[in-house]
């Protein structure tokens, strides 16, 4: 298997190399649309001074043409007679036929240059032929001529092409371990990433990785570790779970099985027996209600399970919580102040929602002192519905607020077995509403109470629950 190293290196070398060979396509494409003509031109304008000189000066004709190819120019002379007359560095292709050496000796123009077939991937600017040179026609006293020209391209790029020979090999052998640690520079952090997973998947999830990066491999490396410490806290808080779960069942089991053995002894009075047998009822209630719970955490949870969404009018429905929770409002003497419209609609999942307002009041219920008070409220608010449930207890202290959703949190000595609470209502609270799309938010103030708002929107997706 090819590393991830190769792979770079590979692709930036092929990129490299096509991107050459496209840049040498365009630059040639470009000559021949725009330049072919333009040399063309220029070199003919060249043709016809030359023409001139020599028309006023014939008899330095081989002189004059021996001193233009010694500046750059290669030349060809086509006389009457048929001979021929090179001046300069003879042409790689004697290709130029004979009509267009009589047509241009006859008084005709020649423009190779600018005829030179077009070609992707040949220049004709290099092109030493015979057929890519113009042509004019020259008459010294009575002689007539064929003159044609080209620039010697090997006299002006003989130099340059060695000096670009060595620049190239010197860039490549020069990039090559530039290229490298590039490469290892780009693919460590993606190493490391790697390993990382390893080590996740271990269990380990002290992870150092190149953070302080700016581009996206420091980005990616940034979320990395993130998601690294939610799955240590998601991990510890499933041993937790586990851990909890175990000891809410074993606890109220061992009650059971060491009151049952003792209501086997002959010598109890009826206070013991009923004593007893009033324990194992509380204990076996707190257990139903734990088993209760749990399955209803682990429906809401589940990927696949879906709302059953209707419309109802919120008032009857506290109204029937508050029914339930009856006795224990008395007891306490519990003051209940509801402000809620007489047909304010909410749409949702009637059960699970029944559930919510049942576990906020409840909780509240539960961990407020004697002789306070419990206020609902609830408002509409665009397509969004506002339940308010607020206390006037003691409060939650702020340092625990982070976590009331936590299962199984106890934030106070209040909360334990004895008064019937399992740690898991706000837990499913938060799951329910959150599987409505809503939101809910607690607030508490020492001395002053405990505030919860819930909002459910009215349309919305089932969030996925995680």
């Amino acid at each position: 298997m090819r590393s991830l190293y190769v792979r770079v290196v590979v692709i930036t070398m092929y990129t490299i190399a096509l991107s050459g060979f496209l840049g040498y396509y365009v630059a040639n494409v470009y000559y021949h649309w725009s330049l072919k003509s333009y040399h063309d031109e220029k070199l003919f304008h060249a043709a016809e001074h030359m023409r001139i000189h020599i028309e006023q000066y014939p008899e330095s004709i081989g002189n004059y043409l021996q001193s233009s190819a010694a500046l750059g120019y290669q030349l060809y002379l086509y006389d009457e007679q048929g001979n021929d007359i090179f001046y300069g560095r003879p042409f790689e292709a004697n290709d130029l036929s004979t009509k267009i050496k009589e047509d241009v000796l006859s008084g005709s123009e020649y423009h190779g240059i600018a005829d030179f077939p077009n070609r992707p991937f040949s220049t004709g600017y290099f092109e030493d032929r015979l057929s890519n040179t113009v042509g004019v026609h020259v008459t010294a006293d009575v002689e007539h001529y064929a003159l044609f020209l080209r620039q010697d391209s090997g006299v002006f790029f003989d130099e340059l092409r060695v000096f670009f020979i060595v620049m190239f090999a010197f860039a490549v052998l020069l990039s090559f371990p530039n290229l490298l640690l590039s490469a290892r520079y780009l693919v460590q952090p993606i190493v490391r990433l790697t390993e990382a997973t390893k080590r996740i998947a271990q269990g380990q999830y002290d992870l150092e990785l190149p953070t302080n990066r700016k581009d996206e491999v420091g980005l990616l490396a940034s979320h990395f570790q993130k998601m690294s410490l939610e799955l240590e806290r998601s991990d510890q808080m499933k041993k937790e779970f586990v851990a909890n779960v175990s000891h809410e069942i074993h606890s109220p089991l061992a009650s059971i099985q060491g009151y049952a053995d003792s209501l086997l002894d002959d010598g109890l009075d009826q206070e013991q027996i009923r004593h007893y047998a009033t324990i194992i009822g509380q204990e076996t209630r707190h257990l139903a209600a734990l088993s209760r719970q749990l399955l209803l955490l682990s429906s809401i949870n589940h990927s696949g399970y879906s709302l059953e969404r209707k419309s109802f009018n919120l008032q009857p429905m506290l109204r029937q919580t508050l029914q339930l929770l009856e006795w224990q409002l008395v007891e306490k003497e519990l003051a209940v102040r509801m402000l809620i419209p007489n047909h304010l609609i909410m749409r949702g999942d009637e059960v699970l929602l029944m559930q919510v307002w049942s576990n906020l009041l409840s909780n509240a219920v539960k961990h407020i002192p004697r002789g306070r008070s419990i206020h609902i409220q609830a408002v509409r608010e665009h397509d969004c519905c506002i339940v308010t449930v607020s206390d006037t207890g003691e409060g939650i202290p702020q340092e625990m607020m982070p976590f009331i959703y936590d299962r199984f949190y106890r934030g106070d000595s209040a909360r334990d077995r004895r008064t019937g609470s399992t740690g898991l209502g706000l837990s499913i609270v938060q799951k329910i509403v959150h599987l409505h799309g809503g939101s809910i938010e607690g607030t508490s103030e020492a001395g002053a109470g405990t505030t919860f708002v819930v909002r459910i929107p009215d349309y919305h997706e089932e969030a996925v629950v995680n």
